[in-house]
């Protein structure tokens, strides 16, 4: 898997909306024409997608901007401003996103989506604020910003079995025995430098049982706290159905740790990493079963990857520790896809000085976002969309009194209680 990278940033950058606009309708021997103007455009929304074409975040490293298209402004006779183009931004499978720090959501499934930037929402025209007491309304609305954010994206690999043992324990040569997988393979310890996937088939005829199998880095006593190479990969075991704890039989000639003192180091990093992993099923597999040992009593079955010897058992085992795992998951999992979106912003007040006041919120900032603020007919809309928001009774609550400055958005006034 060359050039694989499982954490990344994406600068998501949604449209703007496009303006409404102010016109009139003028036609000869046509007495009263009156507001035409039409709506702006919405912006195009910048989506997340799961999806199986991809198997890494490399793509975010030297380019993390993703940007969708503003909407089109609205213009005269009521016609309304094209929408923006989405931006579908596809990452892999296992995508887990967070906003400093906080997880907003885990793409676990293919087709899985999350919004991760709401394209502003178009203008309306003129048109729009024509009403029996507003005959002639010569504002409308400005198209909203979109929104524009910071996330964080880590890979956690949909693997079905983890190889899980020390730095040169025989995990890059067994995947390479049972799949296709070319992993760098030596005589030294951590060769493996990040994770390897590959696809083992189990069984002939029609329907063989085919799963996937990871290499993880390998781990050393305190990989749990940062020490070592495979902590920063530990992360990709945590989806694996089937854990493989594979212990060299061979170490303890070597100067090594003995097999049985290696599977209570790994099942203890395991667990304090996270205690629900020890409760996956496992084989307990010793490798490199031709260079021999007598302490091979903590192992459910040996093999050596070198001679061929052992690994036809191991692969069909695995095989129905998968499948049973995947019956398991299939009965109570939705087939439905997933749609991920932020909870709504409300509208919050806070103090800005001394007898001032600044009202945030999307909700807040659009309620203002008129095209012409000195206008009274846009004032009074203005201060009509705000009341029935709640502005008034926050900064009652928030200790507002008559005559303190209030700002929203772009807009300034003096606010007194009883107005």
């Amino acid at each position: 898997m060359p050039g694989f990278v499982d954490q990344a940033q994406l600068h998501a950058r949604a449209g703007d909306g496009g303006a409404g606009a102010v016109s009139w309708r003028r036609e000869a021997h046509v007495e009263r024409g009156g507001p035409d103007g039409g709506d702006g455009g919405h912006g195009g929304d910048v989506w997340i997608e799961a999806s199986r074409n991809e198997s890494s975040l490399l793509g975010f490293r030297d380019h993390p901007f993703r940007r969708a298209t503003n909407g089109a402004h609205g213009s005269g006779a009521k016609r309304h401003g094209a929408r923006g183009k989405d931006m579908v931004v596809p990452v892999p499978v296992g995508t887990v996103v967070r906003d400093r720090g906080a997880v907003l959501c885990d793409l676990d499934h293919p087709g899985a989506r999350f919004l991760a930037a709401e394209g502003g929402q178009g203008g309306r025209g003129n048109a729009r604020f024509l009403s029996n007491r507003r005959r002639a309304p010569a504002f409308a609305e400005q198209g909203e910003r979109g929104q524009e954010r910071w996330l964080d994206l880590e890979l956690k690999l949909m693997a079905d079995v983890a190889l899980v043992g020390f730095p040169n324990a025989g995990k890059s040569t067994l995947i390479s025995t049972v799949s296709a997988a070319k992993p760098k393979i030596a005589d030294y310890p951590f060769t493996t430098l990040e994770p390897h996937l590959g696809v083992v088939r189990v069984g002939a005829g029609r329907a063989p049982t085919e799963f996937v199998m990871a290499d993880i880095p390998g781990l050393i006593e305190g990989a749990a706290e940062g020490r070592g190479l495979g902590h920063q990969f530990l992360r990709h075991v945590e989806r694996a159905r089937v854990l493989v704890v594979l212990l060299d039989l061979g170490a303890r000639d070597v100067g090594g740790e003995t097999p049985s003192r290696q599977l209570r180091v790994l099942l203890a990093e395991l667990g304090s990493y996270r205690p629900e992993l020890l409760e996956r099923p496992r084989l307990v597999v010793g490798s490199k079963a031709d260079v021999g040992a007598d302490d091979e009593g903590a192992c459910d079955l040996v093999l050596s990857a070198a001679t061929g010897s052992g690994v036809e058992e191991l692969t069909e085992r695995l095989a129905a520790l998968v499948q049973a795992a995947r019956t398991a998951e299939a009965g109570a999992a939705s087939s439905e896809v997933v749609v991920h979106r932020p909870a709504p912003e409300g509208v919050e007040v806070q103090r800005a000085g001394a007898g001032s006041w600044v009202v945030l919120g999307r909700a807040a900032e659009r309620a203002v976002a008129l095209s012409d603020l000195t206008d009274a007919g846009a004032q009074a809309e203005a201060v009509r969309r705000l009341r029935r928001l709640g502005v008034d009774r926050a900064l009652a609550r928030a200790g507002a009194r008559d005559g303190d400055e209030v700002t929203v958005g772009t807009m300034t006034f003096v606010w007194g209680e009883d107005a």
